[in-house]
């Protein structure tokens, strides 16, 4: 015996929005690997230059990381903005 969900699910008038915010942000974030992973292909030795006392390879892996942090933020936000906005 379990519990029901805790609210009641309707139709979200929001989902095509959130749909091309998220693949919009996921082309964004697929570009900037694709460079990274470009960048180990063509010219690994420029991983070795030493950017903010580290290696680029270092700092542009931190970068990669904390990108998708902040993508996942401006994705909640605009996402929530949208229901508040279309699910009324």
């Amino acid at each position: 015996m379990g519990h029901g969900p805790a609210v009641k699910l309707g139709k979200d008038n929001a989902s095509g929005y959130k749909t091309r915010l998220g693949i919009i942000m996921f082309f964004i974030y697929t570009i900037t690997y694709a460079v990274f992973v470009a960048i180990n292909t063509i010219k690994p030795s420029l991983m070795q230059t030493i950017v903010l006392g580290q290696t680029l390879a270092v700092v542009y892996g931190f970068g990669l990381i904390i990108f998708a942090l902040v993508l996942a933020i401006i994705y909640n936000h605009f996402c929530n903005a949208a229901e508040a906005r279309l699910n009324r």
